[in-house]
């Protein structure tokens, strides 16, 4: 770089040599690296305070969402129960149930002719029950049943894995406290609304009474075949004896029932009977009531069963006669009757056997087909009755 200077117009050239460095404007300084390093570690500083802002005010939306979503499930579970609930039945009906009385009709010695409807035992408590009985409709029916809440949750997924390997419904997940629900409550209808309210129903039940008092309201109302109600009436049919003084294999035979009263009841079919009471015990030694030795000795051990005979096919038309005349006489019962009637059995059958002998002699050659016979006493009483020979 050339600057000139002088006096009088003269000038003298004088040459600066160059430094290579670049000016700079006063009162300015100098960048360095050491003065960039802050800028940048200022940055990072910020991306991080940006990054957990944002993680933060993620997981802030993410805990409202779940709160609200709490909430409305919540307000939706309960829209839910209300619907249902609306339509729940009576649960008073539990300690009020109606049911259709059975009809008893004697002859005049007293004997029975023929029983009709429904037979409910007295109704009994767990402590009057034999121990065996009790463990042989837990060990079939409801094993957790002094465990669960009303709804066996490990049971009714027991029972689904079961159900999707078999490809077919082989087991139930219902509790014994379910079963009360849908037997009294609930229609058999299977639909979702009617499973929900037996869920409902079963979680009320297991609130309001206790275990022995569910286990003693399944045992006197369930029915056991052959129109029997209730464990009682069922040790009075099959076996002619109180339930207090079941043994052990008739335990069994009457817990077998309960799946399937009417296929498995022996009156109907002995050997299905024999086979589904030798699964219970099966069934009782699994649970770890009974020891394979015990069950054997069940077996060998089984009662031969005598079962009353059906009445006479001759009576059959004064049981015609006689049962539409007794609401007659007193009116609408809701209890179990015993008719005392005038029937002589001993007439009845002298008037039976006569009456084929006279409708095959005089009969044939008089060309009737048909005989009726009636018997009175003085009084106007009905000793004997034959009809349609």
């Amino acid at each position: 770089m050339a600057s000139r200077s002088g006096k009088g117009g003269g000038s003298r050239r004088v040459d600066i040599p160059s430094t290579g460095r670049t000016e700079t404007r006063r009162g300015s300084k100098p960048k360095s690296a050491a003065a960039k390093k802050p800028k940048k570690a200022f940055k990072k500083s910020s991306r991080r305070k940006d990054s957990r802002k944002k993680r933060g005010s993620l997981l802030g939306v993410f805990v409202k969402g779940a709160v609200l979503a709490a909430i409305w499930g919540g307000v939706s579970l309960g829209g839910v129960i209300g619907w249902y609930a609306i339509d729940l039945p009576d649960i008073d009906r539990l300690s009020a149930a109606t049911r259709r009385p059975s009809i008893t009709l004697l002859d005049r010695a007293g004997g029975v002719i023929a029983t009709f409807g429904d037979l409910y035992g007295r109704p009994i408590q767990t402590d009057e029950m034999p121990q065996t009985l009790i463990e042989a409709v837990l060990a079939t029916e409801d094993r957790r049943f002094f465990g669960h809440f009303g709804i066996d949750v490990i049971g009714l997924a027991r029972a689904m894995w079961v159900n999707l390997k078999s490809g077919r419904i082989v087991q139930g997940g219902s509790t014994i406290t379910q079963q009360i629900a849908k037997n009294l409550f609930l229609t058999p209808e299977r639909t979702i609304r009617r499973k929900i309210q037996e869920s409902m129903l079963s979680l009320w039940l297991e609130r309001r009474f206790t275990k022995a008092q569910l286990l003693a309201i399944y045992l006197n109302r369930v029915y056991l075949g052959a129109g029997t109600y209730g464990v009682e009436a069922a040790s009075a049919k099959y076996f002619n004896k109180s339930t207090r003084d079941l043994s052990l294999y008739e335990s069994a035979l009457i817990a077998g029932l309960l799946k399937a009263p009417s296929r498995f009841a022996p009156t109907r079919n002995p050997e299905l009977s024999e086979q589904r009471t030798a699964q219970i015990l099966a069934n009782m030694v699994a649970a770890g009531y009974l020891t394979p030795a015990q069950m054997k000795n069940a077996k060998q051990a089984m009662p031969k069963l005598k079962f009353s005979k059906a009445p006479p096919r001759s009576t059959r038309y004064f049981v015609d006669w006689v049962l539409p005349r007794i609401s007659g006489y007193i009116g609408g019962a809701d209890h179990d009757l015993v008719v005392a009637t005038t029937l002589d059995r001993t007439l009845q059958k002298n008037a039976e056997t006569n009456l084929v002998e006279l409708a095959e002699k005089e009969g044939l050659q008089a060309d009737a087909r048909q005989a009726a016979l009636i018997a009175l006493s003085p009084e106007g009483a009905i000793r004997a009755m034959v009809g349609g020979r």
